[in-house]
């Protein structure tokens, strides 16, 4: 299991740990009322380490963009983090932890500071020899009381799950954010290590980059071991010039409201942005 990170990274830290003398963090909204809920707005973005793919030749076309410092990754950034600031929480996939192809720029870090988000954490999961590395990133307005990170099994390894919760006891908030496997034997593995994670929580939010869509037969039994449920309606993400998958997923329990979701582009990578709002009850944030 990798090592557990700091439950909190202030962007104002380049090394992302807390200063010694930093300011003190800004608190949940408050939860005012007995089982008031809370509206949250957020959203899951496999970023593909800020390249451009328009088209499917550009993954033959344009692979160097992958290995490379190349092809205006920044502004692709940018235009991300405008998308990500108008959010509460955001999950990031394929985020650039600080390797060649990003300029040594970790990405989850990046865009913290430029989406106006005070806490960030990120699960560094595969590394491409020296030039590229991807991880799985958490973006929050909101102080997270408590973050993990687990690796996920599968025939091969680089997958992970990392696991933030808001709000203290057991009605607390949980939200994770996974990139599962091609494969439908290691997503089977990997659903149902997270659904032992999730099993006994009443507030969960899982989103990620699944590779597949919530009718596959390793979904029915992470609905069977969970409180998440299927979502409302399919909204297609991939590929992005051309939505004809959905692939992408925020999945919530039965206690949590979801509404208004929808598909966004994360600049030009081969995976649309997914957002919802999130009616949270007041003892799911309550500190």
């Amino acid at each position: 299991m990798p090592p557990r990170p700091a439950p909190h990274r202030p962007v104002a830290a380049s090394d992302g740990h807390l200063p010694a003398q930093a300011d003190p963090p800004a608190p949940l909204p408050a939860a005012g009322a007995e089982g008031a809920a809370q509206r949250l707005k957020l959203l899951s973005a496999n970023i593909q380490a800020g390249s451009s793919t328009r088209r499917y030749s550009d993954y033959a076309t344009r692979s160097w963009s992958h290995v490379l410092p190349m092809g205006n990754k920044r502004g692709m950034l940018d235009a991300i983090a405008k998308l990500a600031g108008r959010h509460d929480i955001v999950g990031l996939q394929e985020a650039d932890p600080g390797s060649w192809r990003s300029g040594f720029t970790n990405q989850t870090h990046y865009l913290a500071e430029r989406g106006g988000f005070d806490y960030w954490t990120h699960q560094p999961n595969r590394r491409v020899g020296q030039f590229a590395s991807s991880a799985n990133g958490l973006l929050s307005k909101f102080e997270p009381l408590d973050i993990a990170v687990h690796a996920l099994p599968g025939r091969i390894s680089g997958r992970g799950v990392l696991v933030a919760r808001f709000g203290e006891g057991d009605d607390g908030l949980t939200v994770a954010v996974a990139h599962l496997s091609l494969g439908a034997q290691s997503r089977a593995s990997q659903l149902s290590f997270i659904a032992e994670l999730l099993a006994d929580t009443p507030h969960a939010v899982l989103m990620g980059d699944f590779n597949c869509t919530v009718d596959r037969p390793e979904m029915a039994s992470l609905f069977r071991q969970t409180r998440l449920q299927p979502p409302a309606c399919m909204v297609h993400t991939f590929p992005s010039w051309k939505p004809q998958k959905a692939i992408d997923h925020i999945l919530v329990s039965d206690r949590l409201g979801c509404r208004d979701m929808q598909a966004f582009p994360a600049a030009f990578s081969d995976h649309l942005a997914l957002s919802v709002e999130l009616d949270v009850p007041g003892e799911a944030l309550r500190r």
